[in-house]
């Protein structure tokens, strides 16, 4: 039986969700968890990459179980053996076609910026220097750009093996959070490209600074073009919120 997990993890101390030769990750904590658990060698496939660092709030996997149904105990079970960062909150029965990357039309990530000082947030925001000195409206500009785009080689990180550089994004907005001393960057696309989001945010935020200005990165998109002196913010204010399916 194929079955579903919904999950969520602190990415601090994982080098992504991928597998890798030589550094923990994300998959194989699940998998060894898994396998353990239902006593037989058990792959697990994601909804998408995230990067060494970053943190899920509700991210999808499947794997293929026993035939018989897994007992009311399993979620108990999973989480015993799962160190701390990793949480399993749900897991569903699936038809066995079902596949967690392939069937999700849909993704999003939220950036979490700290206008303060704040030690209780240091590992889940990134705390901006002069983040007071940010001017939103500028920021928003550079989302506002974004929809009227299909390709963004402009923020795909090198090295990428991505075959084209299209996404549908249907949503690039900032959010302000004075409660918690919060600026919030939401984004949503059909797909991602590596180190998009960050690379998104770098751009924003230097327009923020008014270091660049959103008509250069109109024309570095145009161009289809790294914008110059390019940020890429650090991984740990970012969160995968999660992906939707049919």
């Amino acid at each position: 039986m194929r079955y579903f997990l919904h999950l969520s993890y602190h990415g601090g101390a994982y080098a992504g969700w991928q597998r890798q030769p030589n550094a923990p990750t994300v998959q194989e904590t699940l998998e060894k968890a898994l396998s353990t658990l239902l006593r037989q060698p058990t792959e697990v496939t994601g909804c998408g990459r995230t990067d060494t660092g970053v943190h899920a709030r509700n991210y999808v996997a499947h794997f293929d179980g026993p035939d018989e149904p897994l007992p009311p105990t399993f979620l108990r079970s999973i989480n015993s053996l799962l160190p701390f960062d990793i949480a399993v909150h749900d897991m569903q029965a699936m038809h066995p076609e079902a596949h967690a990357r392939f069937d999700a039309f849909e993704r999003s990530y939220t950036y979490r910026i700290s206008t303060i000082k704040d030690p209780f947030t240091r590992d889940t925001a990134w705390a901006a220097p002069r983040a007071h000195d940010l001017n939103l409206e500028a920021m928003q500009a550079v989302a506002d750009l974004l929809p009227q785009y299909e390709a963004f080689a402009t923020f795909c990180k090198t090295g990428s093996d991505a075959k084209h550089f299209r996404c549908k994004l249907t949503e690039a907005r900032w959010e302000q959070d004075p409660a918690n001393h919060l600026l919030l960057f939401h984004i949503t696309a059909n797909r991602f490209l590596r180190g998009m989001v960050r690379l998104t945010v770098g751009a924003c935020v230097l327009a923020g600074y008014g270091q660049i200005t959103p008509e250069e990165v109109r024309e570095a998109l145009e161009k289809q073009i790294p914008i110059k002196g390019s940020l890429s913010v650090p991984a740990h204010g970012l969160f995968f919120e999660g992906a939707r399916y049919l």
